[in-house]
């Protein structure tokens, strides 16, 4: 008996390496997902609960609104995506005239 701990991954195949990599690559991304999702749900509620006190941050608002329906449209939908790109450009300048 040893104390040295033995790398198991090597004694296998490299099919089994490979799934395990895949499953471990799987699990990071849901558990990734997860952290995501929770951050934003935090940053909506954020959003919700606090009133904008000045234009740019109504804005910041409105970009954030825009870009959660912009990532919902189709990639057909390029007449909406226009008009999205062109509200958040008119924001981008409007914002550097102040």
């Amino acid at each position: 008996m040893t104390d040295t701990p033995v790398e198991l991954d090597s004694r296998r195949g490299m099919a089994a390496q490979k799934a395990t990599d895949i499953r471990r690559s799987l699990a990071e991304v849901r558990s990734n997902a997860a952290a995501l999702r929770e951050r934003q749900l935090a940053l909506e509620e954020q959003l919700l609960t606090t009133p904008a006190t000045t234009w740019p941050e109504a804005a910041a608002k409105a970009r954030y609104v825009l870009n959660l329906y912009g990532a919902s449209l189709s990639a057909q939908d390029t007449q909406h995506r226009d008009l999205i790109a062109i509200v958040l450009d008119d924001f981008t300048r409007l914002a550097a005239n102040d």
